[in-house]
Order: C-alpha cells, then sequence, then structure tokens
C-alpha cells in the first residue's frame, strides 16, 4: 500500500490569509479510532506504485464532506481546497475529480458488507458501544433517474411506496441498525426499491449477530419485524425481541375491551416531559398476556409469544385531536357539498354519491361517515343526507392510546421494563432524518445503481462518526446533560448537529515561507468541546 506522508504538527497563532477547518481534526481522528482507510483499503487494494490516494483515503474525504459541507456531491475539489483538507486528511485537493471518486465508490460497491461490518466491529471495539440492545428500521431513498440498466447485483431503483410521497420517483431503500446505547448506527444495508421490509428481518439479524460477535442483543423493530417466518428464525437463532403487533395479531376491538384501570402505572418519563409537571408529562400503563401464533403448515410448530398491551396518555390525547380535526375537515366539505347541491358541480345524485365518497376516502372518515343521497322528486335536484356514526366514534375512541407489543423476553423482565426497552425505537427515526438531511446528498443522482449504493454506505458511514461525536461529548459531560454556548443565552443538550455548527467557525492558516499551518486560537465553546472530545486539532492523528 501507498504509505501516506508524515504530516506535521500544527501550531495555534494569529490571522492570515485562512482556510475552513471546522470539524475537519474531529472527523480525521474519528476516521483513525475507527480504522476507516485501512478498512477500506485493506477489502479494496490499489497499486501503490500508481495510486496518488487510495480508496481508503477517497472514502475519508467523502466522510468529511458530509460532515462538514453537505451539498451535492458535486466539485469536491472546490470544497478540499477551501477546506484544510490537505492538512487534516493528508488528500490533495486535486486528486478527488469525478472520476475519481467515482473509481472509489466503483471498487466499494462489491466489498460493502464486509467494509460495514468490519467498522461496526471497530466501533464496538474502540468506543465500547454497548450492543445489547439494537433497532431496525428501513426507509426509501428516491432517486432522480430511470435507471433502466440497473446492475441486478446490487440495489435496484424500483417503484414502491416512499416515506417521502414522491410515487413519480424510482428509489432504493435503506434499512438501519442502531444501539439503544447512544443511537449509534452500527450496521446498514440497501434494498431494491420494491423489497418487501418483512423480508429483510432475517438477513438484518443474521448480520447483525456477525458484528456483535459472541454477544447476545435485544432487536427492537416496527411492526414489520413481526411474520411467522421471522418470529421462528429469530427464536431458533437465541435473539430476543420486541416490536409492535399489528392489526393482524390485536384487533380493534380488542383493544376497544381493555380497561385501564386494570393496567399498572409505569414509572416512566419522556425526555420530551423531562422537566415538566406530573399533571403535564405523559404517563403510561400495561398490562399482559400470552399469544399463540400458529404456523402456515400443520407441522410447523406454535410459537408462544408475551403480549405487552401499553396505554400512553400522550397517544390518546394526539388521537382525540386528529380525530376532531378529520371531522372538522370532513363537516366542512359536506356542508360545501349541501350548498353545491343542484349546481354544475353535482347536477345528479351520482356526482354526490362519488363525492361523498371520496371526502370519506380524503378525510379518512369512512369508519363513521354515514350517509343517504337521492333525487327530490319535485325538483329534480339531489339530496343528501349525511351524518357521524356515534356508536362508531366511541368504538375507536375506546382504543385511544393504546397498542400492544410482541416480545419473547423472559417473565423476570417484567411489562414495564418491555415497554422501556422498546421506548428507544423512536431514535432510529432521529438518525433517518439527519441521514436524509444535513448528511445526504439531495437530489441523489447518480449514473450507476452500483454507484448509489456505495454512495449511502458513506453517507452511513458520515452518520456512525457523527453520533459517536455526540455519544463522546454526553459521556464526557455526564452526569450534567447541558452546556452553555451552544445557543445564545442558554443552555442546551449538545446534539451532532449543535457540536458540527459550534466547530464549523474553526480556521487554519496554511503553512507559508517555511512556516507551519497555525490554527487561530478556538473561542471557549470550541475549546470546550474539542476538550471533551479528546481532540487536538494542531496534531493530525
Amino acid at each position: 500500500m501507498r504509505e501516506r506522508r508524515s504530516r506535521q504538527p500544527m501550531a495555534y497563532g494569529g490571522p492570515s490569509v485562512e482556510k475552513m477547518l471546522g470539524a475537519l481534526p474531529v472527523v480525521a481522528e474519528y476516521c483513525h479510532r475507527l480504522d476507516l482507510a485501512g478498512i477500506v483499503d485493506r477489502a479494496c487494494p490499489i497499486r501503490a506504485d500508481v495510486a496518488i490516494l487510495t480508496h481508503g483515503q477517497v472514502i475519508e474525504a467523502l466522510v468529511a464532506n458530509r460532515l462538514t459541507s453537505p451539498s451535492p456531491l458535486y466539485r469536491v475539489q472546490d470544497w478540499a481546497r477551501a477546506w484544510a483538507v490537505e492538512e487534516a486528511l493528508d488528500v490533495d485537493p486535486a486528486a478527488l475529480g469525478d472520476d475519481r471518486i467515482a473509481r472509489a465508490l466503483d471498487a466499494i460497491a462489491p466489498e460493502l458488507d464486509r467494509i460495514v461490518g468490519s467498522v461496526g466491529a471497530q466501533a464496538i471495539a474502540a468506543f465500547g458501544v454497548d450492543v445489547s440492545r439494537l433497532h431496525w428500521d428501513m426507509t426509501s431513498i428516491s432517486l432522480y433517474g430511470a435507471y433502466e440498466q440497473a446492475d441486478d447485483q446490487f440495489a435496484t431503483p424500483k417503484f414502491g411506496h416512499p416515506k417521502d410521497r414522491r410515487p413519480d420517483l424510482k428509489q432504493v431503500q435503506a434499512g438501519l441498525a442502531v444501539t439503544g446505547d447512544g443511537g449509534i448506527p452500527l450496521w446498514h444495508r440497501a434494498y431494491d426499491g420494491n423489497a418487501g421490509e418483512v423480508a429483510q428481518v432475517v438477513g438484518a439479524m443474521t448480520a447483525l449477530k456477525d458484528v456483535a460477535g459472541p454477544r447476545s442483543f435485544l432487536l427492537v423493530g416496527d411492526s414489520k419485524l413481526i411474520s411467522y417466518g421471522n418470529l421462528h428464525a429469530m427464536i431458533t437463532a437465541g435473539v430476543e425481541f420486541i416490536a409492535p403487533a399489528s392489526k393482524l395479531y390485536v384487533g380493534a376491538a380488542e383493544l376497544a375491551g381493555l380497561d385501564i384501570d386494570e393496567a399498572t402505572t409505569v414509572d416512566y418519563t419522556a425526555e420530551r416531559d423531562a422537566g415538566k409537571p406530573a399533571d403535564h408529562a405523559g404517563a403510561w400503563r400495561v398490562r399482559e398476556d400470552t399469544l399463540t401464533v400458529p404456523g402456515k403448515k400443520k407441522t410447523d410448530p406454535a410459537l408462544r409469544l408475551r403480549r405487552v398491551f401499553v396505554h400512553s396518555s400522550a397517544r390518546a390525547a394526539a388521537a382525540v385531536t386528529a380525530r376532531a380535526k378529520k371531522l372538522d375537515r370532513a363537516r366542512d366539505d359536506l356542508e360545501r357539498l349541501t350548498r353545491g347541491l343542484g349546481s354544475r358541480h353535482y347536477p345528479a345524485e351520482q356526482a354526490v354519491t362519488d363525492r361523498v365518497t371520496a371526502i370519506a376516502r380524503d378525510r379518512r372518515v369512512k369508519t363513521y361517515l354515514r350517509s343517504e343521497t337521492g333525487t327530490d322528486p319535485a325538483t329534480g335536484k339531489p339530496t343528501l343526507t349525511w351524518w357521524f356514526d356515534q356508536a362508531a366514534l366511541d368504538t375507536e375512541a375506546a382504543t385511544d392510546g393504546w397498542y400492544a407489543l410482541l416480545t419473547n423476553l423472559p417473565a423476570t423482565i417484567d411489562a414495564a421494563s418491555v415497554l422501556i426497552r422498546y421506548k428507544g425505537q423512536e431514535g432510529v427515526e432521529r438518525r433517518y432524518s439527519a441521514f436524509k438531511g444535513p448528511l445526504a446528498v439531495a437530489p441523489m443522482f447518480l449514473k450507476t445503481n452500483r454507484r448509489i449504493e456505495a454512495l449511502i454506505t458513506v453517507i452511513c458511514l458520515a452518520l456512525l462518526i457523527f453520533c459517536l461525536v455526540e455519544r463522546s461529548v454526553h459521556r464526557a459531560l455526564a452526569p450534567d446533560t447541558t452546556m452553555t454556548g451552544l445557543y445564545p443565552g442558554q443552555k442546551a443538550k449538545p446534539t451532532g448537529m449543535l457540536i458540527f455548527q459550534a466547530l464549523a467557525g474553526l480556521r487554519l492558516i496554511p503553512a507559508t515561507n517555511g512556516q507551519p499551518a497555525t490554527i487561530p486560537q478556538p473561542g471557549p465553546v470550541q475549546a470546550r468541546l474539542l476538550d471533551l472530545l479528546a481532540v487536538d486539532p494542531t496534531q493530525p492523528p
């Protein structure tokens, strides 16, 4: 492999012509701790006698680009020249041309499973990440382009059910496994745009067992985690799990029949409710029974699971508000329709019936909207009588706040503890928001799906470092959870976004006339963060 140049230490100094430094020293240090370039280079070796940059160096530079200047992936050379990429990462900006980036993405694409698994294992070892609880979910990524000649060895762009409601665009999907410890995205994989989520669970579980090594873990997911095949595979593999039950396993009538007074109060406060008076904070209650899941074949063994019913006061209040809004909007539409009976828009009974059907569908009130249409024999105009079925409304209201969790955790872990273990699932959604928002390439448009899958890994590796940085600051601050300076005049919890924003102001004065590169003295908040992260920007890793 190519020998890297020995980077000289930098110093703190005064103002002059500057480059942007930002969080590059932190990114470089965390790439070093993860052995990111080394893992990539061992998986994708390159001839040392012809390479200006190794594939590992290119991938590190792309990860740094996502974390410091996450704009569409275009003219990366210009970013590298304006930023202190050469000083912090030992990468010549001129070498980061579009062709070189494309070759690196092409090279890593066949080795992504190996790279992702190795980096995840290194994160566990280097940062002591606890993998006893892992949260799994999938999301979609819309693409611009036809991709009619896609390589079927990689995630294939296809039409599906996009989370961003762009059915006109093809998509690929990404699965992400996030730890309960700090929400660290240890493992990911790309899937075809029309891949069913249920069918990916066993493969993800198997890969996570490889990353976790001999450690046992609890797999937490959404309702797509649950199918007979997935349940049987997880139980056979000795993997414990928690997931919400779909309507297939618990019906509305069953939820409506639950008595909240028979449920046990859970000693749990949501993070959003911290510091609120008790009567303004959300409250949870639980009760449980068992559920037997039969196999599709007579020879399939029946699976016996614990079913934990949960009542959330916050969810109940949200349901009441949402239903009131639906009814108000439907009522407005229906009153407008009533006023327009006999007009050119609704001249006959069929047009009125069609409109009522559309209102019921669009306002999601089909369950309780009742209507009668006809024609007035005297005028020939259509007639309409409508009302909301109070019994149906009451039945739905009885389910407000209730849902069920399925698990194979032992009975020594009570129902309240099952709920508390499940509550980390929203952490996956927070990581997806970072994946699609501040770190993503938007719009995503590359020439091949091979490169799309590789770029998804680049973004996920950037997300891994983003989350490790956040976790490191939180652990260094403990037992405090906030710090001053991130928001003017108040304390704030140091999220990954606030940390990287605070460090963005760092600058570097390039070496000139035999003088070493220097860094103007960081401000108090920047110095505090660098100290918490144990990163000295004057000493490249």
